[in-house]
């Protein structure tokens, strides 16, 4: 279904603009869960008509040195996964949490269910995505191996249904009902470095003097993130605790 007459390049540009912006409207307040539904939509179909922005691949596709599967310029390319990686020091994984077409699909999936399994496995879940992250380097630099190939992200966008990894890559998305986001926090290679930007980001969801501890916010959180001291590394901005939040400005998406 991919569109070729369409550049890719646009896709990055797409998800260039609003990245550093949704960390401007979450400051102001102006954006909330239910108005990023539309942001969602949006970012899974460009998925299928341009394959863009897929950062995950694009950082596969550089390990492998196949730049001429880019869909934009080397240069291009690099300087906006560098540019989503200096997002994330300043305010989280906003890539993550509505731009990239895998987490958007991701993230729509998780409203038809109850994606709750797994949910405190946070250090589990982490360490697998950087034993993948190690494997998607030894695998690409040593034998040249896609391995995010292997598992169907390029048949799934392109709608290749008659493949094997088709099938593989659709039931991963699929888990995503009863297993929140089980490709970014379990898969995910370029996952895996924005988690360590997002760990240090000025801006994320901190309680106030106005917190009550009600815990309902910790409660609402689908991966975990949402105790005092949790340093927001796997937080895919989704805005589930400030939803839930009792207190009118108890849980504020501000600077440190």
């Amino acid at each position: 279904m991919v569109l070729a007459v369409i550049p890719r390049i646009l896709g990055f540009a797409y998800a260039l603009v609003l990245a550093p912006a949704l960390v401007l409207l979450w400051r102001g307040g102006q954006i909330t869960r239910r108005r990023a539904l539309p942001l969602l939509v949006v970012s899974a179909l460009l998925g299928f008509l341009l394959f863009a922005p897929m950062a995950p691949y694009q950082l596969q596709l550089v390990v492998l040195g196949d730049t001429a599967a880019l869909g934009a310029p080397l240069a291009v390319v690099l300087g906006g996964l560098a540019f989503f990686f200096v997002v994330s020091l300043a305010g989280g994984r906003t890539f993550c949490g509505h731009l990239c077409p895998i987490g958007a699909i991701q993230e729509i999936l998780s409203l038809a269910g109850h994606a709750r399994l797994g949910r405190t496995r946070k250090r589990e879940t982490m360490a697998v995505r950087f034993a993948v992250l190690a494997a998607v380097l030894v695998a690409g630099l040593a034998f040249s191996v896609n391995v995010l190939g292997a598992l169907g992200v390029e048949d799934f966008f392109f709608l290749n249904v008659a493949s094997v990894s088709f099938a593989v890559f659709a039931a991963l998305m699929l888990l995503g009902v009863a297993v929140y986001r089980p490709f970014c926090r379990v898969i995910c290679p370029y996952g895996a470095v924005l988690s360590l930007a997002a760990a240090k980001a000025q801006y994320r969801f901190r309680r106030t003097d106005l917190c009550i501890a009600c815990g309902k916010c910790e409660n609402a959180c689908p991966v975990d993130e949402a105790k005092e001291r949790d340093r927001k590394a796997e937080c895919y901005m989704c805005g589930r605790c400030v939803e839930v939040c009792p207190v009118e400005g108890a849980l504020r998406y501000a600077r440190r």
